[in-house]
């Protein structure tokens, strides 16, 4: 697998909250950095993180591949989703550093934009040895 593979089955798997299919996209040690200072190292890992993609609805991701080679490269990434529930919207508020934003009880929970930059090195056999994500995220309005 290219990078293009790997960012179309990434996006795949965002998209219908697949953590089967995001897990196997990865050598069986490889490290998902979903922020500079947080990791997970190895497949259950990676599959136990994306748990949470399971509190989001209506996920769009949409990707361009800026630089790639034969060991994978760059990508800009875009995605929103709807926050499907109090507990995500706390764990999104937390990894974001971000304060939550006012609501009040019963208030509708918000629609996120997340943009960001991904770095993947793929091994000679296509599998992700090592993604690195940077982004920011937002409420849309």
């Amino acid at each position: 697998m290219d990078l293009e593979g790997f960012m179309a089955a990434y996006r795949r798997a965002w998209e219908t909250a697949d953590d089967g299919l995001v897990a196997s996209l990865f050598e069986p040690d490889g490290v998902y950095h979903n922020t500079p200072f947080a990791e997970q190292r190895g497949r259950e890992a990676i599959r136990a993180y994306w748990q949470r993609i399971k509190l989001q609805r209506d996920i769009a991701v949409r990707y361009e591949v800026i630089q790639a080679h034969p060991g994978g490269g760059v990508a800009h990434w875009h995605t929103t989703y709807q926050v499907a529930s109090e507990e995500m919207f706390r764990m999104w508020a937390a990894s974001a550093g971000t304060p939550m934003p006012p609501r009040q009880p019963g208030d509708p929970l918000p629609r996120l934009a997340l943009d960001g930059v991904a770095l993947v090195e793929l091994s000679p056999a296509g599998l992700c040895r090592t993604f690195r994500i940077w982004w920011h995220s937002t409420v849309v309005k």
